[in-house]
């Protein structure tokens, strides 16, 4: 084999490999799935919305049904208000409640959507009223702690 034959099948392979992980690189972003689809946002007050970012996963049934796509503060009610784009196709109903919730034990936060029974569906701008703000695991450590402490028996 000649050393142009060599040089060019090396080339070929270094371009599928930089392809191959711009794909995966794409797939991983989680920029494929309803980047092209219409959306329709709502907004969701949360007391605590802990690692939560922009960009996260919006489930429901544990299927992807959105983004989030802003977190703010507001300092009028001290509350952190979430938008949450959803997709054009997927209705729910207005009295759907929304949990900030984790993929495993330490895995990346999402939000999860219940949808409620009520006859009328959410639309653009409509804020959900029922929500649950994120399990802080130092709180849940700490009290532990503290009732193991506190049941500790004094000795006679």
């Amino acid at each position: 084999m000649s050393r142009t034959t060599l040089d060019l099948w090396v080339g070929v392979f270094v371009a599928l490999g930089f392809a191959a992980l711009v794909f995966l690189a794409m797939k991983v972003g989680g920029s494929s799935e309803l980047s092209g689809a219409s959306t329709y946002a709502v907004t969701a007050p949360f007391d605590n919305v802990g690692g939560l970012k922009p960009r996260a996963p919006v489930k429901s049934a544990g299927v992807v049904v959105g983004r989030v796509g802003d977190i703010h503060f507001d300092s009028r009610n001290f509350r952190a208000i979430v938008r949450i784009d959803l997709g054009e196709h997927y209705k729910f109903p207005r009295d759907t409640s929304a949990s900030i919730l984790t993929s495993g034990l330490l895995g990346e936060q999402y939000i999860g959507l219940d949808p409620g029974a009520d006859t009328e569906t959410l639309k653009d701008g409509d804020v959900l009223e029922i929500t649950q703000s994120a399990v802080v695991l130092e709180k849940l450590i700490g009290q532990f702690m503290f009732n193991k402490a506190a049941e500790t028996p004094s000795r006679p």
